[in-house]
């Protein structure tokens, strides 16, 4: 419980905000104007404590006069995946993006300020969703509906060339992540060994040829700290969707929800293959322990 609290800090958005594109009325604590209707949000002292999920999503796009708590944000993404896959996020939300431009450019008090205040938010948010969740866009569709929504975005300042140029950074950020978690994938399926029984392989080997692990590292404070290390690899890995994509797996299977996809689990499946084996070394050298000599 405290290695998730603690990922989830550390992967709570952390981009700054454009305060000079995103204007004044961008504080992330205005509420979006939504009548009263069924579905929409309900609070409750100030707290958001539920909604529809075509109104929640509805929540997540800012406006020209409104962005989305950067708390909600992160927890909306997390959370949502349970009932719609991230492709099918993203695709709602292009939609919105599409309806509120056209609307701007329509209007009648269409104006050129709103309209690039409007591009800002939406870029902000893209923004805060690849570097949170950068894994939601591994497949080919998310990566279509990402394109999408940031070539309509681009058409709202077409004069600056300030918005193509944070679309391409954040774009080569995203790929870089990706690239790097792949290639981390890659390194483990290759060191990754078939299912043998390791008792039969220890009972064929020579007693000469099974050394004591301190004859291999003689100080056992490094040894730690060595296991150490390797423990908070394999745990620098795991992100708060990896836990989710778990939950949802085995929720929907009751409650018939958007099904996680556990081939994507593969950073939990090496922690807990190095747990395992950590289990196994701690308990191999318990028992050879020549208990005449103590």
């Amino acid at each position: 419980m405290y290695i998730l609290q603690k990922t989830m800090r550390e992967t709570m958005p952390q981009t700054p905000i454009f305060s000079s594109m995103l204007g004044s009325g961008c504080s992330g604590q205005v509420q979006p104007d939504t009548g009263e209707r069924s579905g929409d949000p309900v609070y409750q002292d100030g707290s958001l404590i539920s909604g529809s999920l075509e109104a929640l999503i509805e929540r997540l796009v800012p406006t020209t006069d409104y962005y989305p708590d950067r708390t909600y944000i992160f927890t909306f993404l997390l959370s949502s995946r349970v009932f719609i896959h991230p492709h099918e996020l993203l695709a709602k939300v292009g939609q919105i993006c599409l309806k509120q431009k056209q609307q701007l450019e329509t209007g009648v008090d269409a104006d050129k300020a709103k309209l690039k205040s409007f591009a800002a938010k939406i870029i902000q948010l893209l923004k805060e969703w690849t570097e949170t969740f950068p894994y939601d866009f591994q497949d080919e569709k998310s990566m279509k509906e990402l394109k999408e929504i940031a070539h309509r975005i681009t058409q709202c300042d077409e004069e600056n060339g300030t918005v193509k140029k944070i679309i391409s950074q954040m774009t080569q950020n995203l790929l870089m992540t990706l690239a790097a978690r792949n290639q981390y994938q890659e390194i483990r399926e290759k060191f990754r060994q078939p299912v043998t029984d390791k008792g039969t392989i220890l009972k064929t080997k020579p007693q000469s040829s099974q050394k004591d692990i301190l004859s291999v590292c003689c100080d056992p404070l490094v040894l730690a700290q060595q296991l150490t290390h390797i423990e908070l690899e394999r745990v620098s890995n795991i992100y708060p969707e990896d836990l989710m994509q778990i939950v949802s797996h085995v929720d929907s299977l009751d409650n018939h929800k958007c099904r996680g996809d556990v081939t994507k689990t593969y950073t939990l499946e090496a922690y807990d293959n190095w747990f395992n084996c950590l289990s196994m070394l701690v308990a191999t050298e318990i028992c050879k322990v020549d208990t005449n000599r103590t």
